[in-house]
């Protein structure tokens, strides 16, 4: 099961034949998380809101790619840009608000989740792009919820969000460097900063924590630090490798791989995404084949005591850090 508050719609134009040629997709996090779980072979369904318009045709978008879809309805409508690459870069010619869901509207939105995640063997949390779609404490709840219910939690989150998860006891967190420094968590990417807040969010609540950096090598922490690094390709688009990371590691580890197999699954993944314009696609075979290039090394006794000297700030102090302005 797939959490996406509030699924998007993509618009784009690109130049075929010397024509103008328009696409539309679904798009947002947890649609992409759900599309490239479906890709590894698992049956996935998300769970979202949908409005009237533009969520009419996002949902069927959705279910085109074999994704179930567990849907609440909203007075307001789903976000939804266009973005033109007929001269090869993307521009962004026109992006709508993401909505405010209602009390009301997240009362139904939790409970459907629940009953949903109640039958599923993961459940992968996705947050949404605007943070005013719905409370943080959301993501508490329902990683309480369902660790309590002995679900693996999976949560690809940032800012107030990602500490609700962690606050709610997430099996697994993943972060980007990139959201860290955003949220003032990190002041740079150098490992032993990296690993310093890791640490923070597993006292914090989380039991396995997994940072994506870019170029550099990705870190995991479980009661081990492992560096996972994947083979290097030319990027045709860097968006959404994350998200194939997240998915991949969330699907390998619900087919019963243990940690270090989950890792070089989902390192394999991120790398063939960022060759390809799909966000989020691929297959099982080409994703497993990727994978035994992937190298994955335990960090010694040195780099580990390095990490406990740079940690200085205390968990209420990071929580802190990364509530929005």
């Amino acid at each position: 099961m797939v959490f996406a508050p509030a699924p998007l719609l993509t618009i784009t134009i690109e130049l075929r034949a010397e024509k103008p040629d328009v696409h539309l997709h679904a798009g947002g996090q947890g649609f992409w998380q759900a599309r490239m779980i479906r890709s590894l072979g698992l049956d996935v369904t998300l769970c979202g809101s949908f409005g009237p318009e533009v969520g009419a045709v996002v949902r069927g978008l959705i279910e085109r790619e074999d994704v179930g879809v567990r849907s609440v309805s909203m007075s307001g409508d789903n976000p939804a840009y266009v973005h033109d690459r007929r001269e090869g870069e993307r521009e962004s010619i026109a992006e709508t608000p993401w909505p405010s869901l209602s009390r009301h509207e997240i009362d139904e939105l939790y409970t459907l989740t629940i009953a949903e995640a109640m039958e599923a063997d993961a459940c992968l949390l996705g947050g949404a792009a605007e943070r005013h779609v719905l409370p943080d404490d959301v993501y508490r709840r329902l990683a309480a919820d369902l660790k309590r219910a002995g679900k693996l939690v999976v949560a690809d989150l940032a800012g107030g969000q990602l500490q609700a998860a962690v606050a709610g006891g997430a099996s697994v967190v993943k972060v980007s460097h990139e959201a860290l420094l955003q949220d003032g968590m990190v002041t740079n990417n150098e490992r032993r900063h990296v690993l310093g807040v890791m640490r923070q969010l597993q006292t914090m609540g989380a039991d396995r924590v997994l940072v994506s950096r870019s170029d550099e090598p990705a870190l995991a922490l479980s009661d081990i630090v492992l560096e996972v690094v994947p083979p290097h390709f030319e990027p045709v688009d860097v968006r959404g490798a994350g998200d194939s990371m997240t998915a991949a590691l969330t699907a390998s580890l619900v087919c019963g791989d243990d940690w270090e197999h989950a890792l070089r699954i989902a390192a394999a993944a991120a790398a063939l995404n960022i060759t390809r314009r799909g966000l989020a696609t691929g297959t099982r075979e080409e994703v497993e084949r990727m994978a035994a290039h992937v190298t994955v090394t335990k960090l010694d006794a040195h780099d580990a005591e390095s990490v406990e000297q740079t940690v200085s700030t205390t968990p209420d102090e990071l929580a802190q850090r990364a509530k929005p302005a």
